[in-house]
């Protein structure tokens, strides 16, 4: 093994026999590794019986840290980044010291191996000729507006990653930007409780409606398919309100049923619902 090297090393996202053995090799032959969580990967370096001296890199000291390992580098040593799992880089802080090692002419080698998304692509049955790789949608409401705004009327297949806890509101808001779209729910993959579910957008709102999300998701999303998505406004919502109501809906059901359909929280609606009959 060359000398000056940052290695971008893939490590499985569920069944650890999926580790290359390649990927054992590079990581037994480098001086050290950076790694996203020292803990998790100490597990994964034991398994495979590797002892590599270790120093973390994550999101909140990839800047002071990442310059640390890129002047170790410089000196002579190889270094293998890893995160938790999947590859390197991929809505992960490697992005960064991949950057700075491209600043620096220090060679990058990538050793592949699992990508979540790229395994929930290959078995969402949607389009896989063409895609587009979103990654989270960001937590700050205008600016995970905007971006649904702009990729709404894009062909290919979107692909999302998103944390339990956030599923439901996420669902909400692909509905209300998207439309009712086909989409696959990819989560725990790999792993013993591997679940593919093939739906509509609408159909995993009342799936989750009643079933708490468990497990990291890969969100595959079907493309434009050239009908117009449009909004419905506060007027809108509550006019739907009102005409389930009138068709002898109670009350409830209304809000919970205008709500699923404007890709809203039910709390939301309530809220609307009671300040217009103030």
């Amino acid at each position: 093994m060359s000398e000056h090297k940052l290695y971008l090393v893939a490590t499985p996202i569920g069944n650890l026999s999926d580790m290359s053995k390649r990927a054992i090799e590079v990581l037994q032959n480098v001086d050290f590794i950076a790694a996203e969580d020292t803990r998790n990967t100490l597990k994964l370096l034991n398994k495979f019986g590797i002892k590599k001296p270790m120093v973390s890199y994550f999101e909140h000291n990839k800047r002071q840290r990442g310059e640390y390992i890129v002047s170790r580098i410089e000196s002579g040593e190889n270094c293998a980044l890893v995160t938790d799992a999947g590859t390197p880089a991929i809505s992960d802080p490697g992005e960064d010291i991949v950057k700075l090692c491209a600043e620096k002419d220090i060679d990058v080698v990538p050793i592949p191996g699992a990508c979540a998304f790229v395994q929930a692509l290959i078995v969402s049955g949607l389009d896989t000729g063409r895609f587009s790789f979103e990654g989270f949608l960001s937590v700050n409401k205008p600016q995970r507006n905007k971006h649904l705004e702009e990729i709404k009327m894009h062909t290919q297949t979107l692909i999302f990653y998103e944390a339990p806890h956030k599923l439901r509101k996420t669902l909400s808001d692909l509905y209300s930007h998207l439309g009712d779209r086909k989409i696959a729910l990819c989560r725990e993959l790999t792993k013993m409780y591997e679940q593919v579910i093939r739906t509509t957008i609408k159909g995993a709102i009342d799936y989750f409606e009643a079933k708490e999300p468990k497990g990291e998701f890969v969100l595959v999303v079907e493309g434009f398919k050239g009908e117009e998505v449009g909004q419905m406004t506060n007027e809108d919502i509550l006019q739907e309100v009102n005409n389930l109501l009138n068709s002898g809906m109670d009350k409830k059901s209304a809000i919970k049923e205008a709500a699923t359909k404007a890709g809203l929280p039910k709390r939301e609606v309530y809220q609307m619902v009671l300040q217009s009959e103030q």
